[in-house]
């Protein structure tokens, strides 16, 4: 199977993690809008859906899902999102499509985080994947500075701005042993709204798009 084909496949089974008459939260990225996409067949069992990016509200309300700003939302069942990279431990690296600080802020409200993924973005150490970390505009050469001290490379995202309107540093040759650490630290860093580390507050279920179909995991 293709590695869009797998992803489909994961898109469509976190259709059962779906409550049945409660809220959604929905991810951002090319597993996100497949899922979206399946949601759309069973958006009359919902009231509707709150979106971690200006990309997903748009294609929830394409699908005529109605989409909840957070602050009118109490009770999020579960949030459904892909990953760049997953552990077995299910700590992830997110970000790749810029949406990090909803995703991270949505994942904190739910309360079951469950990750859709193709066979390919599960790793043993984290870092092979770019560590995207969201910057105040005005930080972002001190925030660089305070990053490369941690061993990393941080190379500015070019032409992108976040949907809150910062800039995305996307910090390479990073070999994350101790990823809920290294999350905490470089949130630290004045300057920084957050970073693509999802360790403090992991993944629940994962939904892994294998050749020989979806491959549940959970956290030891």
């Amino acid at each position: 199977m293709t590695q869009d084909e797998l992803k489909q496949l994961v898109a469509r089974a976190a259709l059962d993690y779906v409550v049945e008459g409660k809220i959604v939260g929905v991810g951002t990225g090319s597993t996100a809008r497949l899922f979206i996409d399946a949601l759309a067949e069973i958006k009359d069992r919902i009231p509707g859906a709150v979106a971690s990016s200006e990309d997903t509200r748009t294609r929830l309300l394409g699908h005529g899902i109605k989409v909840f700003d957070l602050n009118e939302v109490s009770d999020i069942p579960v949030y459904i999102d892909g990953a760049d990279e997953i552990t077995a431990e299910m700590h992830m690296i997110k970000g790749g499509g810029g949406a990090l600080t909803r995703e991270k802020i949505i994942a904190a409200v739910a309360q079951k985080f469950v990750c859709i993924a193709d066979g390919s973005k599960l790793v043993d150490v984290l870092g092979r994947f770019p560590l995207p970390v969201e910057v105040i505009p005005m930080a972002q050469a001190y925030v660089a500075r305070e990053l490369a001290k941690l061993g990393g490379t941080p190379v500015l995202r070019e032409g992108f701005v976040t949907d809150n309107g910062n800039v995305i540093l996307d910090v390479k040759g990073l070999q994350i042993v101790d990823p809920v650490d290294l999350e905490s630290r470089i949130n630290q860093i004045v300057g920084v709204v957050t970073n693509g580390l999802f360790a403090r507050r992991p993944a629940d279920v994962c939904l892994l798009g294998m050749e020989s179909g979806v491959k549940t995991f959970t956290a030891d």
